[in-house]
């Protein structure tokens, strides 16, 4: 394992996660298109979330050390898989194969989920088209970042 890329490969893909998920997820999906189902499935939710107006600063930390650590995960593994998947001259094919397993992953793991929380299915596809596009987009500068840092032996 290549700490650089697992540390600064991490925090790439953690600030591009965050920044659509701020910006883009939060906004769209969130306080959008799953607002109603939301109200409606509310005993599914932590109480921080059922407070009118939401206290999201507290579960901030929480957030923020699972997707840090999540992301330090995926880049310690794309630091030892990444010269075994197909790339090109940035690395974005690399980044997108390494995504296309993770979200396959992600989407099983998901779909099991399904089956046992009684949550509506338009929750879990929201949820998992939001995961699809963090993680596609993550991995790709994720990606970038790790060719930038430590060229690979490939190249």
């Amino acid at each position: 394992m290549n700490w650089k890329i697992t540390i600064l490969g991490g925090l790439a893909f953690y600030i591009t996660t965050f920044i659509i998920g701020m910006f883009v997820a939060g906004p769209l999906i969130h306080e959008g298109v799953l607002v109603e189902l939301y109200a409606a499935n509310s005993s599914y939710w932590r109480p921080e979330l059922n407070q009118v107006p939401p206290d999201i600063s507290t579960l901030m930390p929480l957030w923020i050390t699972t997707g840090l650590l999540m992301s330090f995960i995926y880049a310690g593994i794309y630091s030892v898989v990444r010269e075994s998947l197909p790339g090109c001259k940035l690395d974005v094919t690399r980044g997108m194969t390494f995504a296309a397993i993770l979200i396959l992953i992600q989407g099983t793991s998901m779909a099991s989920w399904f089956g046992v929380f009684n949550l509506p299915a338009d929750i879990w596809l929201w949820w998992f088209a939001e995961i699809a596009i963090n993680t596609l987009i993550g991995c790709i500068v994720m990606a970038i970042v790790a060719k930038k840092l430590v060229p690979d032996t490939n190249s």
